[in-house]
């Protein structure tokens, strides 16, 4: 049985700081050893010592870290402490300034194969482990866990592929604490889909229909048999099918006894549903005078139908002796095969408890792999790059040797809010270039908050091997990223918002080192001007002389006016320009400060009554007549030196003959190849085909989806659908396109294969000649008429001298 996982209760800090547990198979104490807890799944037994060690993450959960409102929680001092690279991997001996976070890597290739990849099941291992410790697994769970294992065959057995599936091996053992090499998990993956394939009955067996006879309703038989056909292959079952059948010849035979000549339209023979039964319905049959005419016989015979509890069924509906003894002879050949069903299922579900620490482990696998592949599918969508990740740990022979200071240089160009969409083009960039800390200000609305959320999203994603929101990215490995937004006061704890705030900024203060990344926003809003003021100065001079990089932003002008003991700490600012009398926040970021705040024109857009906003403005120009708006002043003490704004084919491991598709696939490519090749050479002036590019294939089959690379890519893609009929089209999102085509009925078995093309121009070309000429080779087409909207194509001629 497998042991339970007790987890430390979560941990609050009196300073604010919030401590979210390590999940037990993984958690490491403060002191970087592991804790004593012990993991086990099933038979095998993990030590902590023996378990990789996790990165620590002390404060929220990503999404809250990350997210655009203000968490419900008064907590929102975030702090991520950053594991250093698996020294486990061979990658860990790189040198500086290079990347070596396995997903990173993995990352990396995802963005690059261009063969087919699998669907990733993702599948519980909860629910897989208690399925399989309760022998409750039914032949779809069954399904399922065969498609885990094949995934992870396929992707062991693609040349593109069996590199991710080796970088996977790390996270994966981290995320289950157990240490399993790649070839067992292969082998026993090879052992548990086979012994699945050979038991379970797979989608598209159709050894297995209903019986049927012309005296017994169809869907009577479908409705009993199955609860139990369709689960296991009929070799297993051959005694029961053929039980089942005899006893429901018997039946049919036995229904004739209702077929009367004399009955005519005044009844039939019917299937009652709620009585799993097959009986005649019928009234006003009885003649009136008996005289021994052909039929009386069989009327005489027939009794009311009773139910379960021996009451009579109404009065139309009847049955006779022979009849009741048919169906109960029925109903009991399908509870014995449903019988042999249920211990053929708890007998395999016995068999595999002995893998469940692969299955746990593929399936956590596959779940990563999902996650990853997602990132860089949408990452490439929104045009992220994936950044330079500059670590100054030294290696030799694979262990670290020295811990030098952290790289002194953030730079990232082109940055954009994670939360927007740069296909639709809605967003601002910006170029950070930072080598200290930055005090930022600039007017409400202009941009501050956005860009140190943005700036704490790249250093994360960046560090944790993912794509960044920006054009190009060279991040350090901080030790920490430490985010304080906005506090909220908190009347359960008694305190206040600047109470809380202060909390948080002691532990942060304490915690902070010269390789952290400090983002502060809108420092020491909840208390007077005066002295919060020179609080927030006191802070910035602290955090300056710690060395470390990041941004503090305020709205507490009078900071600049203080004397300030700081050397490296720039000045910057979000823009804002006057537009037609008014002053708009263009967020840009530039050097100086921005003493305009445009809370007048906040106030007023938010509905603030017209008399209030004036009146502040007439308070606002007779005591504040000396202030400037939209002065910029010049970074103090700046240095020259900190100058800040500037095909393969996916291996089978099924041995047999080539399938009807496979053979349908060859000749289509040859096909395609053909008729694309002689157009390509045409678009191209060329003299001949040979001079033409070899078209690379990427061949989908069923649970399968496109590579990433596809992703805002033009692509022609033949759809081989059931029943031989080929659908033609074109798309710049052919990861779309598939889903959008599997999701209608009877096409989920449908494979694709595709062509990449250099634009949508010749990629609507491409797919209006095949639409025109695959026909007159002999292949049938489901969307001919669209072939008739452009004129490409039509002409015979353009498959002279191409050879098929």
């Amino acid at each position: 049985m497998m042991k339970s996982r007790h987890l430390p209760s979560p941990r609050q800090h009196h300073q604010g700081t919030t401590t979210i547990p390590i999940p037990a198979d993984n958690q490491a104490n403060h002191s970087g050893q592991p804790s004593s807890i012990r993991t086990t799944y099933s038979s095998l037994v993990v030590p902590p010592t023996d378990s990789p060690t996790p990165k620590q993450t002390n404060g929220s959960t990503l999404s809250s870290l990350l997210t655009n409102a203000p968490p419900t929680s008064h907590h929102h001092n975030r702090r991520t402490h950053i594991a250093p690279p698996s020294l486990d991997h061979p990658l860990a001996t790189a040198p500086i300034a290079t990347a070596n976070h396995p997903n990173y890597h993995v990352c990396k290739l995802m963005s690059s194969v261009t063969c087919s990849m699998p669907e990733f099941t993702c599948l519980s291992s909860a629910k897989l482990v208690k399925l399989l410790e309760l022998r409750e697994a039914n032949h779809i769970e069954f399904n399922r866990i065969k498609n885990v294992a094949e995934e992870i065959l396929q992707l062991h057995g693609n040349t593109e592929l069996c590199e991710i599936l080796k970088l996977l091996m790390d996270p994966t053992r981290v995320a289950t604490g157990l240490k399993l090499e790649s070839d067992k998990l292969v082998d026993e993956c090879e052992w548990v889909s086979s012994r699945i394939g050979e038991l379970i009955s797979q989608d598209g067996d159709v050894d297995q229909e209903f019986s049927s006879y012309s005296l017994i309703p169809n869907d009577f038989c479908e409705d009993i048999e199955s609860s139990w056909k369709g689960r296991v292959k009929i070799k297993h079952m051959e005694n029961f099918y053929e039980e089942v059948d005899e006893a429901a010849k018997a039946l049919h035979t036995a229904d004739k006894s209702f077929n009367c000549p004399i009955w005519g339209p005044k009844g039939e023979i019917l299937y009652a549903r709620e009585h799993e039964a097959v009986w005649f319905k019928g009234k006003r049959f009885t003649p009136s005078v008996w005289a021994e005419t052909p039929g009386e016989l069989q009327i005489k015979q027939l009794r009311h139908a009773m139910d379960s509890k021996g009451k009579k069924v109404g009065d139309e509906w009847f049955t006779t002796a022979k009849v009741e003894d048919a169906l109960m002879r029925y109903h009991e050949a399908n509870d014995k095969a449903k019988a042999k069903v249920l211990e053929l299922l708890r007998g395999l579900s016995a068999e595999l408890q002995c893998k469940t620490n692969t299955l746990v482990f593929a399936s956590m696998m596959l779940i990563i792999a999902k996650a990853l592949c997602a990132h860089v599918s949408e990452g490439r969508r929104r045009k992220w790059v994936f950044p330079t990740l500059l670590e100054s740990r030294k290696y030799e022979n694979g262990k670290q040797v020295a811990e030098g200071p952290c790289p002194a240089r953030m730079d990232i160009v082109g940055l954009s809010p994670y939360w927007f969409d740069l296909s639709q083009g809605s967003a601002v960039r910006n170029t950070v270039s930072m080598q200290s800390l930055f005090l930022l200000t600039g007017p409400n609305g202009g941009g501050k908050s956005s860009l140190l959320r943005s700036v704490c999203a790249a250093a994360l994603l960046g560090i944790c091997g993912f794509m960044v929101p920006a054009e190009s990215a060279s991040i350090p490995h901080f030790d920490a990223i430490v985010l304080h937004m906005k506090s909220y006061d908190s009347p359960v704890d008694g305190k206040s918002s600047f109470q809380i705030e202060m909390s948080e900024i002691r532990s942060l203060l304490s915690a902070t080192t010269s390789r952290s990344l400090v983002l502060i926003d809108e420092i020491c809003r909840g208390t007077e001007t005066a002295k919060g003021t020179c609080i927030a100065g006191s802070i910035v001079e602290t955090l300056d002389a710690v060395g470390c990089l990041g941004i503090v932003s305020t709205h507490l002008h009078g900071i600049f006016e203080l004397p300030l003991q700081t050397r490296n700490t720039v000045y910057k600012s979000m823009s804002a320009e006057y537009i037609d009398g008014q002053t708009m926040p263009t967020w840009k970021l530039v050097d100086g400060i921005c003493k305009e705040s445009l809370a007048f024109e906040t106030a007023q857009r938010e509905g603030v009554p017209d008399t209030v906003v004036k009146r502040a403005e007439e308070l606002y120009h007779s005591f504040y007549v000396n202030d400037m708006p939209l002065k910029v002043i010049a970074p103090l003490d700046l240095k020259d030196d900190l100058n800040v704004n500037g095909g393969n084919e996916v291996a089978s491991r099924t041995i047999g003959m080539a399938s009807q598709k496979d053979i349908l696939k060859g000749k289509v490519q040859r096909v395609v190849s053909a008729i694309c090749k002689k157009k390509l050479m045409e678009l191209n002036k060329l003299g001949d085909t040979s001079e033409v590019t070899d078209l690379k294939f990427i061949s989908i089959g069923v649970r399968e989806q496109p590579p990433p690379s596809t992703i805002g890519v033009s692509s022609v893609y033949v759809m081989l659908r059931p029943g031989k009929r080929l659908y033609v089209g074109e798309t710049d999102d052919f990861q779309g396109r598939i889903q959008a085509h599997r999701a209608k009925d009877g096409m989920q078995s449908a494979i694709f294969i595709s062509f990449l093309v250099q634009g949508k121009s010749i990629a609507c070309q491409l797919e209006t000649l095949l639409i025109n000429q695959l026909p007159k080779q002999g292949f049938h087409l489901a969307n001919i008429a669209d072939g008739k909207h452009r004129n490409f194509g039509t002409n015979d001629t353009v498959l002279k001298a191409a050879t098929v």
